[in-house]
């Protein structure tokens, strides 16, 4: 007889919360079946059929972990937008909590770092949705002098930096400043002046407005693509 769904669901995400402490506690190596069935009461077959092999348990804890991570930021960036808050400001802390959560889980970041992983992580891809909307509302303020997706880039490409050269370091020897340094040297890159204090210039301008192309109903999809195409052009002229 086949295992009811809902106790089937149960197992599956009991067996994953202890791999998930162990992978944690003392990284990849603990996870065995062994360890694994012995703390969740279950038998290793069990695991085998939920999740085929080691490999595959180790793939569904790293997104379970990820996607909590996820849902906290999501929670977050849906009260900033509520709450009106500076996107600049909402920016820095999302970077350094992403900074905070690479160092506390290194397996985790090891993991979905892998290009192959990222692109089929459900969890991965909700993460950058969610910078992409800090980046956006980045843009709307006029601030940026790149293009949105050049942000998000080089935002992201920092940051997984940073996290990398950390891990890779001697606690004792890490620099303690490096991701504030590295997070500054983005936004000098990225960012004008603020337009209270000097002219933003045409391509933040174009930046800013291409934010409102989508919500432009009174032209065809033609006409949005066509300016979207001329600020386009405008933006990534040198």
């Amino acid at each position: 007889m086949a295992e009811p769904t809902d106790a089937r669901s149960a197992t599956r995400a009991r067996i994953v919360e202890v791999a998930a402490g162990l992978l944690a506690g003392s990284g990849p190596a603990a996870v065995t079946t062994r360890a694994v069935a012995d703390r969740a009461g279950v038998q290793a077959p069990t695991i085998y059929r939920l999740f085929g092999d080691k490999d595959g348990l180790l793939e569904a804890v790293a997104e379970h972990v990820m996607a909590t991570h996820v849902a906290a930021k999501q929670a977050m960036e849906a009260a900033a937008v509520a709450g009106g808050h500076d996107p600049l400001d909402e920016l820095r802390t999302s970077w350094f909590a992403q900074i905070e959560f690479g160092l506390a889980n290194p397996a985790v970041f090891r993991m979905l770092s892998e290009p192959g992983r990222v692109r089929q992580s459900p969890a991965a891809q909700s993460g950058q949705r969610v910078l992409e909307s800090r980046v956006h509302r980045v843009a709307a303020t006029g601030r940026l002098r790149v293009s949105e997706a050049r942000a998000v880039g080089m935002v992201q490409s920092a940051g997984v930096g940073v996290i990398q050269v950390l891990l890779t370091t001697e606690p004792e020897h890490r620099d303690p400043d490096l991701a504030e340094s590295v997070y500054d040297a983005v936004l000098a890159r990225i960012l004008t002046d603020p337009p209270a204090h000097a002219d933003a210039g045409p391509v933040a301008e174009a930046v800013a407005f291409r934010t409102l192309v989508p919500r432009l109903e009174a032209l065809t999809d033609a006409e949005r693509g066509l300016l979207v195409e001329w600020l386009d052009r405008v933006i990534d002229t040198p």
